[in-house]
């Protein structure tokens, strides 16, 4: 049996994921055309703070979130016409996570290319 790595992992990912940079994505949140998700875990953002009209949802529960029945999506905090945008602290679990939702079905996901680190340093508010 052979495991692969986690680079060999985000490697395949990004050959099959759409990958945005933090102005592109800054783009699209002012013109309302994505939904911003920040799937850090939440001692992360008691950390570093939160990114101003995102949704936090952590990696271990972005499935059980983003599936179309659920809450998040029935009281209107998620429109699942607009594209999803993804983003944790560098990148990597992003990447996987949009890889797990292309599987889920969803066509219009993207990730950050550098994560948090990048929209720090972007137009991007931190609260």
């Amino acid at each position: 049996m052979t495991v692969k790595s986690i680079q060999t992992l985000v490697s395949e990912a990004m050959q099959e994921i759409k990958t945005i940079d933090a102005d592109e994505a800054f783009e699209m949140v002012k013109n309302q055309e994505c939904n911003l998700i920040d799937i850090r875990e939440a001692r992360e953002l008691e950390k570093t703070g939160s990114v101003e009209n995102s949704v936090h949802i952590a990696r271990g529960m972005l499935e059980i979130f983003l599936d179309p029945n659920s809450a998040l999506f029935q009281q209107g905090k998620l429109d699942h016409k607009k594209e999803m945008v993804l983003f944790c602290a560098g990148g990597v679990r992003s990447a996987l996570a949009v890889k797990a939702l292309k599987n889920m079905g969803y066509e219009k996901v993207s990730h950050i290319d550098g994560g948090f680190g990048a929209i720090s340093q972007s137009k991007f508010k931190i609260v």
